[in-house]
């Protein structure tokens, strides 16, 4: 008899409702499949920054992105989602010790073995800060649970950053999601207010397109892919 493979523990920390589905629905969906619990952490509401003023309106767009992302959550099977609802694109407005806290907070409940969050070169402020919070409370100690942390491309943010001005995304880890990229499409269309025409980033066809281009760079029919930023075997 084969032994049962272990259960794992994963934790995706992203800073706005949907940037967990565009940076690793699919790797989500293949995880959850396989058996392993998969929590999420979601820092910023992703709409309070804005342009309307009418107090009404802007309730009930942020009442409808947390909707979407409790529906992507259950399309994608994972076990938990946490939306914390701060301020969006002013993350920097807070100390950074509190989002540390945070995290570290999400990290202390689940104790996951694994973690996902933003790769650094992102053009999104909220991004590069939660890159740095997850860093921070994930640093290795005695008998700290994550021995895994990798870190995630979003569309229509880590392609804006031009070569020159910041860290660049080259990804050396892949999980192919060929058998759930069509769940990760499904997941990204209950944020249907995010979604934009291609040839957008932020469109079904081009996150479509970069999931084949990733699988295709690695010979498998679609992927997502990461840069490795610790393992501890």
């Amino acid at each position: 008899m084969m032994p049962k493979k272990k259960e794992k523990i994963i934790g995706i920390v992203a800073a706005h409702p949907d940037d967990e589905v565009l940076g690793c629905g699919g790797t989500i969906s293949r995880l959850a499949n396989e058996g392993h619990q998969v929590h999420i952490l979601l820092l910023a509401d992703g709409e309070s920054s804005r342009g309307t003023s009418e107090r009404s309106i802007k309730s009930k767009q942020l009442s409808e992105r947390k909707s979407a992302a409790k529906r992507a959550c259950k399309i994608l099977n994972c076990t938990s989602v946490d939306l914390l609802s701060l301020p969006d694109n002013r993350l920097d407005r807070f100390e950074r010790l509190d989002i540390i806290k945070k995290i570290e907070e999400f990290i202390e409940h689940y104790r996951p073995n694994m973690v996902f969050t933003h790769h650094i070169g992102d053009v999104n402020i909220d991004h590069r800060i939660v890159h740095d919070a997850v860093i921070a409370a994930c640093r290795s100690r005695p008998g700290h649970p994550v021995r895994e942390l990798l870190f995630f491309e979003v569309l229509s943010s880590t392609e804006w950053r031009p070569p020159s001005s910041g860290c660049v995304f080259h990804p050396n880890v892949f999980v192919d999601i060929s058998s759930t990229i069509s769940r990760k499409l499904d997941a990204l269309r209950a944020y249907e207010s995010e979604l934009r025409d291609f040839p957008h980033p932020r469109s079904i066809e081009a996150v479509e397109a970069l999931a084949r281009w990733r699988g295709a760079t690695v010979g498998v029919n679609a992927a997502e892919a990461f840069i490795l930023g610790r393992k501890v075997i």
